[in-house]
């Protein structure tokens, strides 16, 4: 443990020493962002408004370095890259607070920032996180106008894929695939809409409730809920903030969390009651539990999935939500690939009516749930990601009856892992055929998370 760890120690913190201490992991250990935060704020003494806090410095930090580091670059005399880790991670507090948390004040945040210099011990350059973040505050946020990267724009590249990576704290790579794809000005709009808070939606158990049920309950808290018109038996919510299970309805499984995309892939698939129906990658479980209300939980819905630990979960959700329909199995689908017919307890092969496979994928729909996302993935792990997906395809299809339907399903926006992956199929399966285009949910478009959802129809 460094140093300026260990200036904590045995201490309650408070949420700018926590999130700094969050940052100090991340930054040391390439952690990731979402597993330090559950493990720091379990143990803090914190009340709820400051673990927001900390949540916000912490994933917007991590969302917004480059835009950052662009500010250091801007008014330190060396750049970020050269600066010394704890000095540039107090850095990224006063500034993020500064330019983009409007409910704090200017003078909160500098004051905060020195204090956290000089309590990690870096006493001799309180002077230097004070004039930094003055000399920004003064330029981009006093006087009538205020723009938080004003001070940016005599300094961007001239390469536009370039500035508006900077601007929005994203990867050339991804600005110019979606560039590509989309053009400049919604480019712009998608990156702005990963960088806001995710939106929470909730899914209605109709074994157990109804819209207007859970509507009413919800009110009754002080939670404003409304339909999502496109997604039936969805409903988002206006604000939240606290403990999900607390809610009204969630002990009684009344609803599940699950964004509006997420419950289109079911819609998509429209499984019958009495059906056989196979969830190939099916751990946490919210479509497999999907499924089961869709079908009156009557029929049989193997979930199927690489990872026992992720398909207890979705056991403890079958529990609480009523359901009998559901059979987990730990299995790695790949093994499977050259088997004659699978091992019991599995079903046959050509013995489903319908097939689910939500590939594991990049995630580059949900960037705004995933904080580092944008700085781990890489072109080369799209393309080992899309091997990955032809493989489990190829796997997957053979479950399905003549004349059954598989549905494809994705959180990317990459058309590597998407409608390359079926074109593949369908070049070596011309027994199979795509049912319709594929819905490609844009989430700028149509405030949701990306996906990508394909149906295949096996005709022979």
């Amino acid at each position: 443990m460094s140093g300026s760890n260990l200036i904590f120690f045995g201490a309650a913190m408070n949420a700018r020493q926590l999130a700094l201490l969050a940052l100090q992991k991340i930054e040391r250990h390439n952690a990731y962002a979402d597993v330090v935060l559950e493990h720091l704020l379990a143990h803090s003494r914190l009340i709820p408004a400051d673990c927001h806090l900390v949540s916000e410095l912490v994933y917007g930090i991590t969302r917004r370095r480059r835009t950052l580091d662009a500010l250091i670059d801007c008014f330190a005399r060396r750049p970020a890259h050269q600066q010394p880790l704890d000095l540039r991670l107090i850095l990224y507090l006063g500034f993020y607070q500064l330019a983009f948390l409007d409910h704090i004040p200017p003078r909160a945040a500098i004051h905060t920032s020195v204090e956290l210099a000089r309590q990690v011990g870096l006493g001799s350059l309180t002077g230097v996180v004070n004039g930094i973040l003055r000399a920004y505050q003064r330029q981009a946020l006093d006087g009538a106008e205020k723009d938080p990267l004003k001070s940016l724009q005599d300094t961007l590249p001239t390469d536009p894929i370039q500035a508006l990576g900077i601007r929005h704290s994203f990867p050339d790579w991804l600005v110019r695939l979606w560039w590509e794809r989309l053009g400049p000005a919604e480019t712009e709009q998608l990156c702005a809409w990963f960088n806001q808070p995710p939106h929470l939606d909730l899914r209605v158990n109709p074994l157990r409730a109804d819209v207007d049920k859970v509507i009413q309950a919800l009110a009754e808290a002080g939670i404003p809920a409304s339909p999502i018109p496109e997604v039936p038996g969805a409903l988002r919510l206006g604000q939240h903030a606290g403990d999900i299970t607390a809610l009204p309805g969630f002990a009684q499984g009344w609803w599940s969390v699950q964004d509006a995309s997420a419950q289109q892939v079911v819609h998509y698939l429209d499984p019958q009651p009495g059906e056989r129906v196979i969830d190939c990658c099916a751990a946490p479980g919210g479509k497999t539990t999907h499924m089961a209300e869709q079908m009156q939980d009557r029929g049989e819905i193997w979930a199927l999935d690489r990872h026992p630990h992720r398909l207890r979960r979705l056991e403890e959700n079958v529990q609480r939500l009523g359901l009998s329909s559901i059979r987990p199995l730990a299995i790695d689908l790949l093994s499977l690939d050259a088997a004659a017919e699978p091992p019991a307890p599995l079903p046959p092969w050509q013995s489903a009516d319908r097939v689910l496979l939500d590939a594991p994928c990049s995630g580059l729909g949900t960037l705004h749930r995933h904080a580092d996302a944008r700085w781990r993935q890489t072109p080369a792990q799209i393309q080992e990601l899309a091997h990955l997906q032809a493989q489990l395809l190829q796997v997957a299809a053979r479950w399905l009856k003549p004349g059954g339907l598989l549905v494809y399903a994705t959180c990317t926006l990459h058309p590597a892992e998407n409608e390359a992956v079926i074109q593949s199929f369908l070049n070596r399966h011309p027994h199979w055929a795509a049912e319709g285009d594929p819905l490609l949910i844009w989430p700028h478009r149509q405030d949701r998370d990306g996906f990508f959802i394909q149906r295949l129809r096996r005709r022979d």
